[in-house]
C-alpha cells in the first residue's frame, strides 16, 4: 500500500470542514450494529483499532478523523484484512458528533478514547482543540450508563485541560484515586504512546465512567 502524505495538523474551524457528516446507516456499516461501540476520536491512520478489532471481536468500532487520506487508507486496510467489526469516517468531531450519535443503537456506545490530540499550543487557537464542552456534553446524551471515556495525552497542559472538561459535566465521574493513570487499561497502546515512552517521556491518562442519572 503506497504511503498516504497529509499534513500534520488539519484546522477544524476552516470552512472546508464545516459540513458536518450524514448520520450513518448502521446496519449497513456493521453486520451486527447492536454490539456494543467502541469510538475513537481522532483514530489518525486507525492501527489501534485496527488491533482493537482483532482482540475484542464481540465489539464494533469506529475511528473518526478529520484527515480525509488517512480515512481512506485505513478503511482500506479494513477491507484487506476482511474486519466488519470496524469501519472510519472522515469527518470533523465538533459538528458531526451529535448526527452520527442521535441514530445509534440505544445504549451501544459503551467506550470512547480521545488519545493524543493535536495540542494546539497558541491560546487564541484554543476554540480548534477537540474537546470543547459541547463534545463532552454530546457524549454525556449518548453514551451508555457505566460506559467510559479514556483520555491520553504526552502533552501536560493538554491531559490537564481534557480532564477538567470531563471532570466539569456532572454526567461523569473519574476513576481512580491518582491524578493520572499509571498504566493504560485498554490492551493496545498506539504508535505515539509506544513511541512517547521508549523516550522516556511521561504519558498523562485519565479515566471517565458516565454516572446513572440518579446518581
Amino acid at each position: 500500500m503506497a504511503v498516504v502524505r497529509v499534513r500534520q495538523h488539519v484546522n477544524p474551524l476552516a470552512k472546508k470542514y464545516q459540513t458536518p457528516a450524514n448520520a450513518l446507516e448502521w446496519e449497513k456499516v456493521y453486520p451486527q450494529p447492536n454490539q456494543p461501540l467502541h469510538l475513537d476520536i481522532g483514530c489518525a491512520k486507525g492501527r489501534f483499532l485496527v488491533q482493537m478489532a482483532q482482540i475484542e471481536t464481540n465489539w464494533n468500532f469506529l475511528g473518526l478523523e478529520i484527515r480525509e487520506p488517512l480515512v481512506v487508507e485505513a478503511n482500506q486496510l479494513r477491507c484487506e484484512l476482511g474486519l466488519t467489526n470496524l469501519h472510519y469516517l472522515f469527518c470533523n468531531v465538533n459538528n458531526s458528533l451529535k448526527s452520527l450519535l442521535t441514530s445509534l443503537p440505544t445504549g451501544t456506545l459503551q467506550r470512547v478514547t480521545i488519545q493524543f490530540p493535536d495540542p494546539w499550543f497558541k491560546n487564541r487557537h484554543a476554540k480548534r482543540r477537540v474537546v470543547q464542552p459541547e463534545l463532552v456534553a454530546e457524549l454525556a446524551d449518548y453514551l451508555a450508563v457505566g460506559g467510559i471515556v479514556f483520555l491520553q495525552s504526552d502533552i501536560e497542559f493538554v491531559a490537564v485541560e481534557m480532564r477538567s472538561r470531563f471532570a466539569e459535566n456532572s454526567d461523569f465521574e473519574q476513576l481512580g484515586t491518582e491524578d493520572w493513570l499509571t498504566q493504560n487499561p485498554l490492551p493496545v497502546a498506539t504508535e505515539r504512546e509506544i513511541g512517547t515512552q521508549n523516550k522516556g517521556e511521561p504519558v498523562y491518562r485519565a479515566i471517565f465512567v458516565k454516572k446513572s442519572s440518579a446518581a
